[in-house]
């Protein structure tokens, strides 16, 4: 018995990017209540990846809202610094939607050795995980190129 083809898995980085992508993580100022899943406010916030994305800034493999936190698997190009990167982009989220985000963010460079696809299953679980969502699937506020 063969699996069903997913649409979803690995999407390989571009030759412009680093050699592996990062495992991300940045949190709301205020832990607890709904910010970012709030459909204009997601809608806001994805439309500003697809943006970095579509721009070259990033290669986002996987982009998924919670309510109070993103995770995400991303790859820029050898000339960027994830960490201004990421500011600016957490500076225009910041006025656009009025996210007020924790300062810095969590960030783990996949190794050769660890399993991108043990990273995304283990985001697109966590609205699973929470209760928020039946399927990974069914969890509206993610973005992948595939999407």
């Amino acid at each position: 018995m063969s699996l069903p083809e997913r649409h979803w898995l690995y999407h390989v980085p571009p030759a412009w990017s680093g050699v592996s992508p990062y495992f991300i993580t940045l949190c709301c100022q205020l832990r607890g209540p709904d910010q970012l899943c709030l459909p204009s406010t997601s809608e806001k916030l994805l439309t500003a990846v697809r943006h970095y994305h579509d721009a070259h800034r990033w290669h986002v493999s996987l982009w998924l809202l919670m309510p109070d936190h993103l995770h995400a698997l991303v790859s820029c190009p050898l000339d960027e610094d994830l960490t201004k990167l990421v500011a600016a982009w957490k500076r225009f989220t910041s006025r656009d939607a009025g996210i007020d985000w924790q300062k810095g963010f969590f960030d783990h460079r996949l190794r050769a050795d660890e399993s991108f696809e043990e990273k995304a299953n283990y985001i697109r679980q966590n609205p699973v995980r929470k209760n928020l969502a039946a399927t990974p699937e069914a969890w509206p506020h993610q973005w992948s190129p595939s999407r």
